[in-house]
Formats: C-alpha cells, sequence, structure tokens
C-alpha cells in the first residue's frame, strides 16, 4: 500500500461531548477525555471543546474545565476553547481561566470566543445573573473582549478598570479566536486582529466568502500578525460507504429534531434506521442538507478526504475542525483514525498517564 500523501492543511477536532441515547450525561464527559488521548495519537492539531447549556444533547457546558482536564490527560495536543460565549461571563474571569491554563499547559492553550447565545433566552437570563423580562442585552461583544485583553496588556490610565489584572501575572494570553457563522462574525475577527473560526457544519453562510471577507479585512496586532482561518466541518468516515451513510442517517435526525425544537440524545444507527420519519422531518432533513452541502461529509475515508481537499481549495481555509457525532465510543475513535491516516497525519506516540 502506498503511503499516505502530506496533509493539504492541518486537521483539528470540535468536540461538543455528545450524549448518546442510553448513556449518561457524566460518561460523555469521561468520552471526550477518552478520545482526546486518540485524536493526539493519531496526529490531530487542536481539540476544542464547546459551550452548550440546557441541552439534553450535548454535557459540554464548562470548556474551560473540560480543558483542564484534556490537557492534563495529553502531552502535546493544542487544547481549547471552542469556544467560551463571551456574553454570559465576565471578561475578567475568562482571563484568569485561560492564563491559569496557560500556565499549566504553556504553549498548547487556545481561547476560541462565541459571540452568540448559544442557548435559549431564559438560561442565557440564568447565565448571566439578570432577571427574566429585562429584555435583550445590547451586543457589547467588543467592548467585553477589549476588557479581557486590557486584564492582561493593561488599560489606559483613567480607564475605569485600570490596575485589575488576570491572575497570574506573567502568563501571555492564549491565541483567540473569534467563532463566527455569519458576515458579522468574520468582520468582528478581522477588526480585532484575532483567528476566525468559521461553523461551517451550522451555517447557511458561504465560507468561501467568509473567510474571503475575514482576510481582506484582517488588520494585525500586538497578539497576531496575520490572517489564520478555521473551518469546521462534520465528518463521517467508516470502514465501508454503507456504514457510513447509517452514521450519518443518525446524526440528521438529531440534527432535525434540534432544528424543529426538540433536541435529545444523540440516537443510534439503529435507531435512526427504525424512525417513522414525518413529512416534515424530511423536509427539514432535505433543507438541512441544501444548507450544509459540503460540510457534511460521510463515506470511506479516502472519499471523506478528497471531499474535505476540495472543500479546501474552494475556501482556502488554513485548517479544518472535524466533528464527528457518531453515537458509539469505538465507531467515533475509528472514524477519526481513518480519516486521519487518509489525510496523511504524523501519528504521535501515546502520552503517560
Amino acid at each position: 500500500m502506498s503511503p499516505a500523501p502530506p496533509p493539504l492543511v492541518p486537521l483539528s477536532v470540535l468536540d461538543t461531548s455528545p450524549v448518546p441515547s442510553g448513556t449518561a450525561a457524566a460518561q460523555a464527559l469521561r468520552r471526550t477525555v477518552e478520545l482526546a488521548r486518540a485524536a493526539e495519537r493519531f496526529g490531530y492539531r487542536r481539540y476544542w471543546l464547546a459551550e452548550h447549556h440546557n441541552a439534553p444533547s450535548t454535557a459540554g457546558s464548562a470548556p474551560a474545565v473540560l480543558a483542564a482536564a484534556v490537557a492534563a490527560a495529553t502531552g502535546e495536543l493544542r487544547v481549547g476553547a471552542g469556544g467560551v460565549m463571551l456574553p454570559h461571563h465576565a471578561p475578567l474571569a475568562v482571563a484568569e481561566a485561560f492564563r491559569v491554563l496557560a500556565a499549566l499547559h504553556p504553549g498548547r492553550i487556545d481561547l476560541g470566543l462565541g459571540r452568540a447565545p448559544g442557548t435559549d433566552a431564559r438560561t442565557a437570563s440564568a447565565l448571566r445573573g439578570t432577571r427574566p423580562g429585562s429584555g435583550p442585552g445590547r451586543d457589547d461583544f467588543t467592548e467585553r473582549f477589549a476588557e479581557l485583553v486590557g486584564h492582561v496588556d493593561g488599560f489606559a490610565p483613567g480607564h475605569r478598570l485600570a490596575g485589575v489584572r488576570a491572575v497570574p501575572d506573567g502568563v501571555p494570553l492564549p491565541p483567540v479566536w473569534v467563532l463566527g457563522s455569519s458576515e458579522r462574525g468574520a468582520s468582528t475577527a478581522a477588526r480585532l486582529g484575532t483567528g476566525y473560526a468559521h461553523a461551517g457544519h451550522l451555517s447557511a453562510a458561504d465560507p468561501a466568502a467568509l473567510l474571503r471577507t475575514y482576510r481582506e479585512g484582517f488588520r494585525p496586532c500586538a497578539h497576531r500578525a496575520a490572517p489564520h482561518a478555521l473551518l469546521a466541518v462534520v465528518a463521517i468516515a467508516a470502514d465501508t460507504e454503507q456504514r457510513a451513510r447509517e452514521l450519518l442517517r443518525a446524526h440528521e435526525l438529531a440534527s432535525v429534531r434540534e432544528r424543529l425544537g426538540r433536541p435529545g440524545p444523540l440516537p443510534s444507527a439503529q435507531e435512526a434506521a427504525a424512525h417513522a420519519w414525518t413529512p416534515a422531518e424530511r423536509h427539514v432533513a432535505g433543507q438541512l442538507a441544501e444548507e450544509l452541502d459540503g460540510r457534511v461529509v460521510a463515506g470511506a475515508a479516502h472519499e471523506v478526504a478528497r471531499r474535505l481537499g476540495a472543500l479546501v481549495d474552494a475556501t482556502g481555509a488554513d485548517e479544518l475542525v472535524v466533528l464527528t457525532p457518531v453515537h458509539g465510543r469505538e465507531e467515533r475513535e475509528r472514524s477519526y483514525e481513518l480519516l486521519a491516516r487518509a489525510w496523511g497525519l504524523a501519528p504521535r506516540p501515546a502520552a503517560p498517564r
């Protein structure tokens, strides 16, 4: 067998800590740590943890805590948030949490920041400590971002927060990324001089256009001299095309339930095959397939790699971040292993326990 070609761009992992049907949420979190160790062995560059709240389908509500566990269980893998929903958190608390992580794991931590609520209005109100009925908050992401950076780099004299520093001092802020699914997110990342991570796995927007918007508008800053764009996609590789389609159908069912306001644990392939799809569900499934054309890929590993390579060529992404929502732990890990081989990633030795 001929060796795999060198990778076009690095591959990374996005993990929402999905809760498979019949599995406790606590077990889903333990699986996240196990999968991170496997991803490091397979040669993936980063392992990002998402933030979701009040969602029965995902257990990842505290990315900083999960990042600490994953970083401690691995040795070389870059670990971070993909991302912290900044509107829900005090900038000082975020700066301190990720400075602590950076101090414990130098050169391995990433900080992805989200602008969207990522949950329902009532849960967002609870996260922010506001009372229901007080009205939606204004978009103050840029101000919060400036505060976060100021707690590390320092504020101008006379600023209301001058002298308030994120502890521990003397630790650089990890590389920052703005997450986005629209032109606004891409423009924000460009204006602030951060990396940009496009949520291609859930956005109907054209990723090529948004990555171009980001690159053309990028303003260098003290923390980043050049643009760097990540593109998140759903990819499921299996030993056979048929099995990949079965696994994809389970993900489609979970996505349809989410879109229809009925989120739940991730179904198995067997549950999806036995499900009696309603006309409404079939219609939504068709809509999602059209919206996410090319950013949800399933099949044999070589075909998945080929299609992802075409996506890189079309968008100019500097890196792909792969989300693999598969019910079974072994099949989910196998998907990442098959894709890593087909992409040409260089394996690493397992980190000592």
